[in-house]
């Protein structure tokens, strides 16, 4: 992966025990952040989002019902970059808000 689209905490480190979800990217570890996967890379972060894949797919599904729950900021699942969208993570799967449902756009491996 390239370099690109990076940030800075000069507060902060990610890394095993830093209190933010480890969720495993290819073949390495992301941190989310305040809605933002982050990769350690030298002197910052590097911005990543997951791929679109047979495994995490972009599609329409319907096949969670969140019933009165609406996903978003303040919903209390953690919201993580796919694609050039937002999902959330439900019990390790990825719930994406369409039309009055969520689709199912795969799993999420958290690393503990």
């Amino acid at each position: 992966m390239a370099c690109s689209n990076t940030s800075t905490h000069p507060d902060h480190t990610h890394g095993p025990n830093c209190g933010h979800t480890a969720i495993k990217h290819g073949d390495h570890v992301d941190y989310l952040h305040d809605g933002h996967l982050h990769h350690p890379h030298e002197d910052h972060y590097d911005e990543h989002s997951l791929d679109v894949s047979k495994d995490n797919p972009d599609e329409c599904n319907e096949k969670f019902n969140c019933g009165e729950h609406v996903h978003g900021p303040g919903c209390g699942h953690e919201a993580v970059p796919h694609g050039d969208h937002i999902d959330y993570i439900v019990n390790g799967r990825l719930h994406h808000v369409h039309n009055g449902h969520c689709d199912d756009h795969g799993p999420v491996e958290i690393v503990r």
